[in-house]
């Protein structure tokens, strides 16, 4: 048992001191992604312009979504995760881990934590100089829950959004080039993620309906919890449907690995 935990620690190291390679491609991105929180800031202002609340939140509530949304996403996302798999697959690389006790899945994810590890504490630079200037919109309830609830939320919202770029990465055992599909589901991901614009301002009837969907657990689910959007029993409800979105996505990524393997031929590698 220590022994399987041990290579996937090894793993996790390797990634980390990769990542750190790249450390300022991270505090570059962290610092330009100022940039869009200012637009943020701009077009959310002027939509408040002559009213004191949307959709039942005030201006400071929805900023504060946002700015939760941006640090969200260096912590959680899949930045290229699945171009990463589809070149090994492409290349032939993955044919190592076939003749090794290795599972190719928690390979990679370990890979992906200690990317996001590196990404999330790059991202806390360029939070520490806009604080002068957001400081005073930020407003967040204080309810203890909200963090035992919220916390296992990211974590599953990591795993929502690994999975979905692994199994991207898996339809190259079918098709060359995956960057349309990655493409499209980046486009649905920007709306149904909470992205543009937080989801519950949406019609009661789609907002329940996309609440069904993988998309609004990757970002707005534990924005939503932080940021007061969601009541404590809405959001044990949505963490029991975000649980299950991780295990049928992680059943699907076994699926496509399983049927992708009879199709590969292994040369060279």
């Amino acid at each position: 048992m220590l022994a399987a935990v041990d290579k996937y620690r090894h793993a996790f190291l390797l990634g980390l001191q990769g990542n750190l390679v790249y450390r300022w491609n991270f505090a570059v991105r962290g610092f330009f992604s100022l940039f869009h929180l200012a637009v943020v800031f701009i077009l959310w202002g002027a939509a408040f312009a002559g009213t004191e609340a949307i959709g039942g939140f005030d201006l400071r509530q929805t900023l504060t979504y946002f700015i939760t949304i941006l640090v969200l996403q260096f912590f959680v996302s899949a930045f290229n995760e699945d171009y990463q798999i589809s070149e090994e697959i492409r290349n032939g690389l993955i044919n190592q881990f076939l003749l090794k006790p290795i599972n190719y899945f928690l390979y990679r994810f370990s890979i992906f934590v200690a990317a996001r590890l590196v990404s999330g504490a790059l991202v806390i630079l360029p939070l520490l100089v806009a604080l002068p200037f957001v400081h005073g919109v930020l407003t967040f309830p204080l309810e203890p829950w909200r963090l035992a609830i919220g916390l296992p939320a990211v974590f599953l919202s990591a795993m929502i959004q690994f999975t979905i770029a692994y199994c991207f990465g898996m339809l190259t055992f079918w098709f060359l080039e995956i960057q349309g599909f990655v493409i499209l589901s980046m486009a649905i991901e920007a709306v149904l993620g909470g992205q543009i614009f937080p989801l519950d301002l949406m019609s009661p009837d789609i907002f329940a309906t996309s609440m069904l969907l993988p998309y609004p657990y990757q970002m707005y689910f534990p924005a939503a919890i932080f940021t007061g959007r969601f009541g404590f029993e809405e959001s044990l409800w949505c963490l029991g449907i975000q649980a299950c979105w991780v295990g049928i996505l992680v059943v699907i990524s076994r699926g496509l690995w399983a049927r992708g393997l009879r199709r590969h031929t292994a040369v060279g590698g």
